[in-house]
């Protein structure tokens, strides 16, 4: 499959653009579901590819200002990016 691009947060703990890998498939009963397996539970679908990726697009976007909520950080962190 390939790779969303979304989301612009004024938070310091979040870059401004993320790639998220989304996983694709036909249901069975017509239609897609879009699973974010980054995102534990952030599973949405829709009747069309397009309308599966739209509505996976509003699931993430709701999942992480929901998280940004919940982290609390040290005043002496440090926001560090690596590639492994």
């Amino acid at each position: 499959m390939g790779y969303g691009q979304f989301i612009s947060y004024n938070s310091t703990w979040m870059c401004s653009k993320m790639r998220i890998k989304i996983i694709l498939e036909p249901s069975e009963k017509g239609g897609y579901t879009a699973i974010v397996p980054a995102l534990p539970r952030c599973v949405n679908e829709g009747d069309t590819r397009k309308k599966a990726l739209k509505n996976i697009r509003e699931a993430i976007e709701l999942y992480l200002e929901s998280a940004k909520d919940d982290v609390i950080f040290a005043p002496n962190s440090e926001q560090v990016e690596i590639t492994v």
